[in-house]
């Protein structure tokens, strides 16, 4: 049944695909359904034969959206992104702003960029700030309790003496950020890395960090010291247990 079939497809094309406007994206490979050639049989029906061949060819696409699908990789654990260059002659882009669209999307009304800015010593408390972008970024000794940052690009930024205290963390990337003394007490942190992070002295005590992330965090050589504000052991406050 051609309609049957549309449906279906509509479907798993919904399911796979996002109608948010991300802040980054994540590099994946174009696939390129296969289309499907018929002769007409009975040139006194063209119309049965042309809802044959659309059948057909919608069959042949969903079979390869099920058995070729896009990687489903989250963005915390995305290898290669591809980022625009910086606009410097926004004088106005170093600036923390809450979005107003809902935190779940990371859906602006443009690139949130902040790489490269200057913002240490910051008061983000409760803002959502999901979709940021940052790389070379200072933030160290930011007040960010409570705040949001979902699909985060937070790489190779300064993030020493931070507050991510009850912090809603989802699908984000600190990849070779310095996060010496950082808090994260009580926060969620899912889905997200930090390969190549140096977290020493962090505290991670009640985070919530799904397994995947904490095999790799309790890997981290850098995982050790204690929190000099909250004197929590920092490998012990991530549940990693004492350094084998």
């Amino acid at each position: 049944n051609t309609m049957t079939a549309k449906r279906t497809l509509i479907g798993i094309l919904v399911a796979t695909s996002t109608s948010s406007v991300a802040a980054f994206a994540p590099v994946a490979p174009t696939i390129r359904p296969a289309t499907t050639h018929l002769s007409a049989a009975n040139d006194e029906n063209p119309s049965a034969v042309n809802q044959l061949a659309n059948a057909a060819s919608l069959s042949i696409l969903a079979a390869t959206l099920l058995f070729n699908p896009l990687p489903s990789h989250a963005d915390g654990q995305t290898k290669e992104f591809r980022l625009p260059p910086i606009d410097k002659s926004d004088k106005s882009r170093c600036v923390l702003n809450s979005s107003k669209m809902g935190q779940a999307n990371a859906a602006r009304d443009k690139l949130y960029d902040l790489r490269e800015c200057n913002l240490s010593g910051v008061k983000g408390a409760e803002f959502d700030l999901s979709g940021v972008i940052m790389t070379g970024t200072d933030l160290s000794n930011a007040n960010l309790r409570e705040a949001q940052f979902s699909k985060g690009y937070m790489r190779d930024s300064n993030f020493d003496g931070a507050d991510f205290t009850n912090a809603i963390i989802d699908r984000a990337t600190f990849k070779g950020s310095s996060m010496h003394g950082t808090i994260f007490q009580n926060a969620v942190l899912t889905a997200t890395s930090f390969e190549g992070a140096d977290v020493e002295n962090a505290d991670f005590t009640d985070a919530y960090i799904g397994d995947y992330d904490i095999r790799n965090l309790c890997k981290n050589p850098t995982l050790k010291g204690e929190n000099p504000t909250t004197g929590a052991d920092t490998r012990l406050s991530a549940n990693c247990g004492p350094p084998k």
